[in-house]
């Protein structure tokens, strides 16, 4: 056991058991135990550091693209190399939609990071999910009537009542409206279907529109994934959304869980009553 000892001193321990005989037997399994805890922090280090370094690689893939084309725009203007004012404007409104990812990318960021901390909802009240859904039907009426589709709201539910944080719940129902209305308008349709038990509330929001590929399904609530070039901004605009979204349900204890296939997608959030 000495010598075993010795070994994971020198650094040279790599597996295997710490022998001992006897009144030593309890001795050895506690260096055991040890040894099995060390290894597994240095692998959780390893893996955060790896998570920190992709997380980073990520940001700045995302931050170089609309940066370039806001420089570039910015160039043409400077150098005054536009035919008219009519050009003038589309290359300040380009510049302008390029700003606007840019501060999406950057508050996605910060809110995911913020999720990460399970302290992040520190105020929960009790939230009439209903009502929280027809607040939202209101405010995204006239983007749905641009898109030619149409709210329809099922309710099937008693007491669609939790404890929650509305403001973050609010971020996640807004994301996966978005999204429907994004890639959905073809389906003409947004339904949202209410219902509940004694347990849980059940939300499911349906687009009828374009599809998530069946190989994709698995990730699309991983940060940064991105789903076919064709729905590149599918998770948000930052790729963070549904992450986010995710995270938030998780911190209410809940699930979300999506189903697609040709002409209908399903977001599907359960949460506990309280």
């Amino acid at each position: 056991m000495t010598e075993d000892v010795q070994k994971l001193v020198r650094g040279e321990w790599t597996s295997g058991v710490i022998s001992g005989k006897h009144e030593f037997e309890k001795l050895a399994e506690g260096i055991q135990t040890i040894i099995a805890k060390s290894e597994q922090a240095i692998l959780d280090v390893k893996k955060a550091e790896q998570l920190k370094n992709e997380l980073v690689t990520n940001v700045a893939h995302d931050l170089r693209s609309p940066l370039t084309s806001i420089i570039g725009y910015l160039d043409l203007i400077n150098e005054d190399r536009y035919r008219d004012e009519l050009e003038l404007r589309y290359y300040i409104q380009v510049i302008h939609a390029k700003t606007d990812s840019l501060h999406t990318l950057i508050n996605d960021i910060f809110e995911y990071t913020n999720m990460q901390n399970e302290q992040a909802i520190i105020q929960q009240h009790s939230i009439h999910i209903e009502e929280l859904l027809n607040q939202l039907a209101v405010q995204t009426q006239i983007q749905l009537e641009e898109a030619g589709m149409e709210w329809r709201q099922f309710n099937s539910a008693t007491d669609p009542v939790i404890i929650g944080n509305g403001t973050k719940l609010v971020r996640v129902f807004e994301n996966l409206i978005q999204n429907a209305i994004r890639y959905g308008s073809d389906g003409k349709f947004l339904d949202i279907r209410l219902n509940d038990n004694e347990e849980m509330v059940e939300i499911e929001i349906i687009n009828y529109g374009q599809h998530i590929p069946g190989v994709d399904l698995p990730h699309i609530f991983e940060r940064f994934y991105r789903v076919e070039k064709s729905r590149s901004q599918f998770t948000g605009g930052s790729g963070l959304g549904l992450a986010i979204a995710k995270s938030i349900i998780d911190l209410h204890g809940g699930t979300i869980e999506v189903t697609s296939v040709p002409g209908r997608t399903a977001f599907t959030i359960k949460l506990l009553k309280k």
